[in-house]
């Protein structure tokens, strides 16, 4: 068996031409699809809904919306628009942003099990406008804050933030 010694290559010895490197712009052509349920989702995002699913054989409403019930195995049958309101089922702060780069101020990701949705049926997006992390709690109630309608795209982003309900 042969083992080889190798050397730590850096960004500047690329730069500089001492790595052999190539470029090159493929010609790729793809189409992708969302999916009949997630499509729709998205769309009625950009009008500033939110549309779930139905089952009539166990009667859940499940959002995001799917094609068929994983309780049941039955095929969605329905739409329904739910609330833009809920409760955080759970969360997580983070002081590392996407680029693993420390934050003064941490990112609150949570789960938002939506009103009129099924229980244990949620999305997961940012929270913000809290004050205080340490204020975040599991079942606190908060309310979308949406894009103004001239800037959706039919996104999940659509939905700027969720925010907390001050009671």
């Amino acid at each position: 068996m042969r083992y080889y010694q190798s050397e730590a290559v850096e960004t500047k010895d690329i730069k500089e031409g001492k790595i052999p490197t190539e470029k090159f712009r493929p010609k790729a052509k793809f189409a992708w699809s969302a999916g009949i349920a997630i499509s729709r989702f998205l769309e009625e995002l950009k009008n500033g809904k939110i549309i779930a699913t139905t089952c009539s054989k166990c009667g859940r409403i499940m959002v995001p919306p799917r094609i068929y019930c994983e309780k049941c195995f039955k095929p969605a049958d329905g739409w329904k628009y739910v609330k833009d309101t809920g409760v955080i089922n759970t969360f997580s702060v983070s002081f590392l942003a996407a680029d693993a780069s420390r934050l003064k101020e941490p990112i609150v990701v949570a789960i938002i099990n939506l009103d009129g949705a099924s229980e244990g049926m949620g999305i997961v997006h940012r929270i913000e406008e809290y004050g205080d992390w340490r204020e975040v709690k599991i079942g606190m109630k908060v309310k979308a804050v949406w894009k103004p309608p001239e800037e959706r795209t039919g996104a999940i982003t659509d939905i700027a933030y969720f925010k907390p309900i001050r009671e």
